[in-house]
């Protein structure tokens, strides 16, 4: 008797399993059987990245009201959408971005311009200026309706403190009713009394503060930066300042990380950003550069993952922590210099203020993979990572940064040729980050 081998197959395999599901499919997963799938999985992750790139569209709106340079901006505590932003005439307004209207507007808050903005809590805001004038008001919308003797375009404030000189910056206490201003000297407030409460200075420090915040997690420590190059740790238990660091240029800004209580951001006159860990001040633990001028402010998104930095350049970058270069840049025709920054609470959106009197709001990722997931294995194919890190630049700025360049080359050239003229181990090479340091005081 003969066999016969017959091949069999269960029709229900090859039929959907219920009504309206697809037909199965069934495919060959031997690789010898695809010589070309790797080539057609980078094709589609080159398009991946350029469609990206295509598609980023990171402008959303601008936030109109004010007619002079923005220079503060203000996150609303426990508010996603509102923002309180200041300028040089003296006007204050909180918008709520999301629906891109004005809650409150304070005309003539000070006179002249405002220099420091911060929330006491949700309902309470304090200003201060150049007309050494600090200001508390309430912002609920009923409280628009009380005014002074002075008429219906002057707002009553709920509390004035006088200062001795000119206020550059304010920070509120993250949990108690303090806060810091910084003038020639660094005073600490309470809300409850008309004079400050402590000054605390440096022993050799005689120039002006221009920057002061809170650490929100160890509140009781206070940074500042000034006009002499210094960057200063304070505690207010001990009424002292504990460290000092001198760097080679001026720092315009800093924000505090808010997931590592011991990293502190600082955006320098120098085109970089520098992070420092504060148990070690010697050397920074990460140079930021890509600014082509001075930058002039900077805010950590509240993941602590990324920061965003505006500069005198016309440009706002958004940099992720740890990545020195290759940061995602933003630009407008009209927006001119950058003066502030801040990240939204959700972190999904940025708002700048510019010297052209607006507050523009910004995608945080200008264009959002949705599904996308090949882009990311190929990202090292020459091709497409050169897609991926571009970034189209402002014609003036292409060439200030193209200088830029050959200058640093020149340099390093010229610093290269004088080691090898010398006597051996005369001239060392000095590390990029322990260039930005010049001494460490305590």
């Amino acid at each position: 008797m003969v066999k016969i081998s017959v091949l069999q197959h269960a029709p229900s395999s090859h039929l959907p399993a219920r009504p309206g599901d697809p037909t199965p499919t069934h495919r060959n997963l031997d690789p010898l059987q695809h010589p070309f799938a790797r080539a057609r999985e980078r094709i589609r992750a080159l398009n991946a990245a350029k469609m990206e790139r295509m598609f980023s569209k990171p402008f959303v709106a601008a936030l109109e009201g004010h007619a002079d340079a923005v220079e503060v901006l203000a996150r609303r505590p426990n508010s996603i959408t509102d923002v309180a932003s200041a300028s040089w005439d003296g006007e204050v307004i909180v918008h709520n971005a999301g629906r891109r209207m004005h809650l409150r507007k304070i005309a003539g808050a000070h006179q002249g311009k405002i220099s420091g903005l911060c929330w006491a809590d949700e309902n309470r805001m304090l200003s201060c200026g150049v007309d050494r004038n600090i200001k508390m008001w309430d912002v609920r919308p009923g409280a628009a309706s009380e005014y002074s003797e002075a008429g219906p375009s002057q707002p009553k404030p709920l509390a004035v403190f006088p200062g001795k000189g000119t206020l550059h910056s304010i920070d509120h206490h993250s949990r108690d009713p303090l806060f810091a201003t910084s003038s020639t000297i660094v005073q600490v407030w309470d809300e409850t009394k008309s004079a400050p409460v402590m000054d605390i200075t440096f022993s050799t420090s005689a120039e002006s503060v221009t920057g002061v915040r809170f650490n929100p997690s160890e509140s009781s420590v206070l940074a500042s930066v000034g006009s002499d190059r210094t960057f200063i740790l304070y505690d207010i238990r001990t009424g002292k300042a504990e460290r000092r660091v001198v760097m080679q240029m001026k720092n315009n800004d800093l924000s505090w990380s808010p997931t590592f209580p011991t990293t502190i951001l600082l955006a320098s006159e120098d085109h970089n950003l520098y992070t420092f860990d504060i148990r070690r001040l010697n050397t920074p633990t990460q140079i930021y550069k890509a600014h082509v001028s001075a930058v002039t402010s900077c805010d950590w998104s509240p993941t602590g993952t990324e920061f965003v930095s505006g500069g005198w350049d016309r440009t706002l970058r958004i940099w992720q922590e740890g990545r020195g270069t290759h940061p995602e840049v933003y630009h407008t025709k009209r927006m001119q210099r950058v003066l502030a920054t801040a990240f939204t609470a959700d972190a999904r959106f940025v708002l700048s203020g510019s010297d052209d009197g607006n507050v523009r709001l910004w995608k945080a990722n200008a264009s959002e993979k949705l599904g996308v997931v090949t882009a990311q294995r190929w990202k090292m194919d020459a091709e497409i990572g050169k897609v991926q890190r571009s970034r189209h630049i402002p014609k003036p700025v292409y060439k200030a940064a193209q200088l830029k360049r050959t200058i640093e080359e020149a340099q390093r050239v010229k610093e290269e040729r004088r080691r090898r003229h010398t006597r051996a181990g005369e001239s060392k090479p000095k590390a990029e980050r322990k260039k930005a340091v010049i001494a460490e005081q305590s």
